[in-house]
């Protein structure tokens, strides 16, 4: 410890030593009964091998750090009546915040058959890590949490995405230090650059260095201290360092340096609100805390040492069913706990052993932010047709959607200067989204230049060129309360696939859970995407994303592919409106043709299906073939095909289908937005070939709709992993998605028109052909293709 970083010891009172001490014995116990016992909660007899579970699944040691942490906390809120929450970033830290909810009785309230009784210590011990219980992290099911766990290096950026306008709230995340290694988090401490003093709450990084991960030691945890602190102060920190073993020491220490951050906290937010002093470059208090992992555990086991080794990181005595000795250790244990003293002779915690805890409405693990749904409240919306492009014909004037999407989202912005944020790795104007900066700025803290524009410590746009961080705060914002909308480049946005994972496991969790309220859903706009990416080429095409998002529980995802402008204000929109949905919106950024009138367009996304009459030739009859269409670009080329065939084979009857809701394609009863197996019959038919012009890779159509009637008439085009820098014509041609091909195909399987149609398939090859040419010699698309618009 170096003078810089060491705080004065608190004078605690014997009385509140005694408090937090036998707060942190009680969560121990606690703790340590969570992973072994399935009876004899109290230890009213001698431990034996029923008393154990068959199988030990659980993390003992980062636990007690964890207890200690919220002991303290819990300490500091009492005395200062701090707005406060925590995020548990150690992975498998469920034993300590389930402990901690527990006694502070708020796990008894949510949970009323885990009472704060004897039978419901033992339900609260039997469920954990237990077939059809709870798990090791601290899950959907942990009052107080909206941190997983399970998954390393998020905590801070959660932290962030909660405190962010929420300025009475301090949110104190533990980090450990094997998630400390991460990516994620190395890239999550350059968070406070964005944090407002006088709009947004505190975060309080509290570093927990207890020196091991799974089976080796950490880098931080090993490094030099100063190089550790050097690192901690220039990415804007003030560290205090609590360091030792002897737990007077330590308790004297940490509650020393809490009472200093928060003071830090209290200063800086005074200072800012009141006496107009400077946002930039703030130095936050933080917290670098060493204790040994497994702290207060066994010391050694089988001869080896355990406590303060990796040895302890899951379960330290492995056998206690079978191992007479191990079975001796864990009841030695658990009572150097001295249960007695804690617990009264019902199991309900004894008056002592509860005096940290806070008044009711500030108990952490109760804390409201992190059940946002009791806080959401909806969102202003402006009117859709105040921002309506005006359709005369389909297919003839272009706009940029995502531009004309960019003014509704400035009334948004404007509209909610409180609760709504637009997160994206600097990609804001490059998705053409500029007008929302005639509402706000980018939000920035850090030094200005005078050529800088567009940047101010009350910015509502989040830019970062980190994806994950984006992420990271939107679903802490989200999961507090509040709304957001992620916009990126559509081949990056894989970045935080396993992030989406995460997030989407959890609302699916939290769906089942009654005392869970609903948050706002988690909103991608992807734009920029595979088809126009005319200058970035090859490295930026990949519209895998929605592959991976329709793998998760259907009644959570939405993917939606608006073919133009007015279908894409109707598609936000709505999305905005929704509750505990992960929404995929893909929309290209480059002028495109605009088809349907602002209240067709809402009809048409209320379908998310539907037939376009205008562009078909059936007359009232049977169609020959369906040319279906998703996305933007595919819908171009589907036109452009059936304008083709309505000149060349005037008495082909061909029917025109556009999809917006890509889940409606979804089998009968694999989705809440699946067709009945009559709708789609009736929209695709069960006999007719079907060409599907779709945006991203093909086969996800066909698993979309492998037990309709029609699959074996349907043939799919999309793309197919072929791309480089070259005109936008050209990109579809390489992928076989361009109108000629889509002839080809319609002359292909419809039967009986191969032969008769044979010349029309040739010229249709050759006009590729010339294409190509055209393209490799004038490095621009042919006119005819260029200035291509519906004419009928």
């Amino acid at each position: 410890m170096t003078a810089t970083e060491s705080v004065p010891r608190q004078n605690l009172t014997a009385a509140e030593l005694h408090e937090i001490d036998r707060y942190w014995r009680a969560a121990n116990y606690l703790s340590v009964g969570q992973i072994y016992l399935l009876d004899n909660p109290l230890l009213r007899e001698p431990l034996a091998p029923g008393h154990i579970k068959p199988r030990l699944l659980g993390h003992w040691g980062t636990t007690p750090g964890l207890t200690f942490v919220y002991a303290h906390l819990n300490h500091q809120v009492r005395r200062r009546d701090t707005e406060l929450m925590w995020i548990v970033g150690p992975g498998h830290g469920g034993p300590a915040a389930v402990a901690t909810a527990w006694l502070d009785g708020v796990y008894s309230e949510v949970y009323p058959d885990v009472g704060r009784d004897a039978a419901g210590m033992r339900r609260l011990f039997r469920q954990f890590s237990f077939p059809g219980g709870v798990p090791s992290h601290a899950a959907p099911e942990t009052p107080g949490s909206i941190h997983e766990g399970g998954e390393l290096g998020y905590a801070l950026a959660h932290a962030f995405g909660a405190a962010f306008d929420n300025p009475d709230l301090v949110v104190a995340a533990v980090v450990g230090d094997g998630e400390a290694e991460t990516g994620a988090l190395s890239g999550s401490w350059q968070s406070v650059r964005f944090l407002n003093p006088v709009r947004d709450g505190a975060v309080l990084p509290i570093l927990h260095l207890n020196g091991y991960k799974i089976a080796g030691p950490t880098v931080p945890a090993r490094i030099p201290e100063e190089d550790l602190l050097a690192q901690l102060r220039g990415h804007g920190y003030a560290p205090h360092v609590v360091a030792g073993d002897d737990p007077d020491t330590v308790h004297r220490s940490m509650a020393g340096a809490l009472a200093s951050c928060l003071e830090r906290i209290d200063t800086i937010r005074f200072r800012a609100r009141h006496s107009g002093s400077s946002v930039e470059n703030v130095r936050w208090p933080m917290i670098v805390l060493r204790t040994p992992k497994g702290w207060t555990g066994p010391r050694t086991v089988d001869g080896q040492p355990v406590e303060n080794t990796w040895r302890s990181h899951q379960v330290p005595l492995a056998a206690p069913r079978e191992n007479p000795e191990h079975l001796r250790q864990l009841e030695e244990w658990l009572r150097g706990y001295r249960p007695g003293e804690l617990f009264d002779d019902d199991g309900a915690p004894r008056p002592g052993t509860t005096a940290v805890v806070p008044r009711p409405e500030r108990r952490i693990s109760g804390s409201p932010h992190a059940n946002g749904g009791l806080l959401l409240r909806d969102l202003l919306l402006p009117d859709l047709r105040d921002h309506a492009v005006q359709v005369t014909r389909p297919g003839v004037e272009k706009a940029e959607a995502t531009r004309v999407l960019g003014g509704f989202l400035c009334d948004v912005v404007a509209a909610n200067p409180r609760n709504f944020r637009i997160m994206g790795p600097d990609e804001t104007r490059s998705n053409r989204l500029d007008a929302v900066f005639e509402a706000t700025d980018r939000a920035w803290t850090t030094g200005r230049l005078p050529v800088d524009r567009q940047l101010s410590p009350d910015g509502r746009v989040m830019e970062v060129l980190n994806e994950q961080l984006c992420q990271g705060w939107l679903e802490g914002y989200l999961l507090t309360g509040r709304h957001g909308l992620f916009n990126s480049y559509e081949a990056f946005i894989h970045i935080v696939d396993s992030m989406f994972n995460q997030h989407a496991k959890w609302l699916k969790v939290s769906r089942d859970l009654p005392w869970r309220r609903p948050v706002a859903s988690l909103n991608y706009l992807l734009s920029s995407h595979v088809w126009r990416q005319d200058h970035n080429g090859f490295s930026h095409q990949d519209p895998g994303f929605i592959d991976h998002v329709v793998n998760k529980k259907p009644e959570i995802v939405r993917v939606y592919l608006p073919p133009d402008s007015n279908t894409l204000l109707s598609t936000v929109d709505h999305c905005l409106r929704s509750r505990n949905y992960v929404n995929v919106v893909v929309a290209g950024k480059q002028p495109q043709f605009n088809y349907l009138p602002m209240d067709a367009a809402v009809a048409h996304c209320a379908r998310g299906a539907g037939l376009w009459e205008w562009a078909g030739s059936e007359d009232g009859a049977a169609p020959d073939v369906v040319l279906a269409c998703a996305g933007d670009v595919p819908t171009l080329e589907t036109l452009a095909a059936a304008d083709l065939l309505r000149r060349h084979l005037p008495e082909l009857r061909v029917r025109v289908v556009n999809v917006v809701d890509l889940m409606r394609l979804s089998n009968e009863g694999e989705h809440p937005h699946a067709m009945t197996d009559r709708e789609y019959d009736t929209l695709f038919t069960r006999d007719r070939p079907v060409i599907f012009a779709f945006h991203g890779y093909p086969w996800l159509i066909h698993r979309l709709t492998y037990r309709r009637a029609g699959h074996p008439n349907l043939h799919v085009r999309g793309y197919k992993e072929e791309g480089t820098t070259t005109t936008p014509f050209d990109m579809v041609m390489l992928n076989d998605l361009d109108r000629f091909h889509l002839v080809m195909d319609v002359i292909d399987r419809v039967p009986g028109l191969g032969v008769r149609a044979a010349g029309l398939r040739q010229h249709m090859r050759d006009e590729r052909l010339r294409c190509r040419a055209y393209t490799r010699e004038y490095g621009e698309d042919a006119p005819d293709i260029r200035d291509w618009v519906w004419e009928h």
